[in-house]
């Protein structure tokens, strides 16, 4: 099964499609995650990167449209995928038309207030990756990772200004996608404000699993 999540950033879309990578065996292929690990390394593609999602923009094209056809192309992919963060133009979802096919395209649908809501309160282990959420998710112990006792962060991407300039940069650039896929008749949406457990539900319903 070779998918596609959409939807703003705080949907849920790593969340779902961590969860579902779990119980299909299929890969959870994260654009966000390949470029943090090259920003965590230090790469030269890292700290172009950085400078870029700090602003809360969007990475090029070019570069994102290498990135995921050389993931796409390794063995783990063959069977389906998971694409998390890809595509986020029409011109990034053409140039996937060119190297692989796509059989449903979800939708998560969530409003601007539960979205700076959720967003702004998300705090992360900076070593790890592990990540938490002031109201949702907290650690035990108040600004602490649970398994360190390390201070957590905001990610400069979390921070209620950039929240905003995300989300006008995702409705210009990103949304258009939707109607594109619906087009394809290949688009189905879910709703993501309620609990993670009810989300899940639904999409493995929506998806026949």
């Amino acid at each position: 099964m070779k998918l596609i999540f959409l939807g703003p950033p705080g949907a849920g879309k790593g969340t779902m499609a961590s969860r579902l990578s779990d119980s299909t065996g299929i890969p959870h292929i994260s654009t966000g995650d390949i470029f943090r690990d090259n920003i965590g390394r230090q790469t030269d593609l890292g700290v172009k990167v950085k400078a870029i999602l700090d602003r809360g923009d969007l990475v090029p094209d070019e570069l994102t449209i290498d990135l995921v056809r050389n993931r796409l192309e390794q063995e783990d992919a063959r069977n389906g995928f998971i694409l998390d963060g890809f595509p986020r133009t029409i011109p990034q979802a053409d140039a996937l038309e060119t190297f692989s096919s796509i059989d449903h395209v979800v939708n998560f649908d969530l409003s601007r207030e539960e979205i700076i809501k959720r967003l702004s309160g998300r705090r992360v282990h900076k070593a790890s990756g592990r990540t938490y959420h002031v109201v949702f998710n907290p650690p035990r112990n108040a600004g602490k990772d649970d398994e360190t006792g390390e201070e957590l962060i905001t990610r400069p991407d979390d921070q209620v200004d950039a929240i905003k300039n995300r989300l006008e940069v995702y409705w210009k650039q990103t949304a258009p996608l939707i109607e594109y896929y619906k087009k394809k008749e290949i688009l189905r949406d879910i709703d993501a404000s309620p609990a993670p457990d009810e989300v899940f539900a639904k999409l493995k319903g929506l998806l026949r699993i």
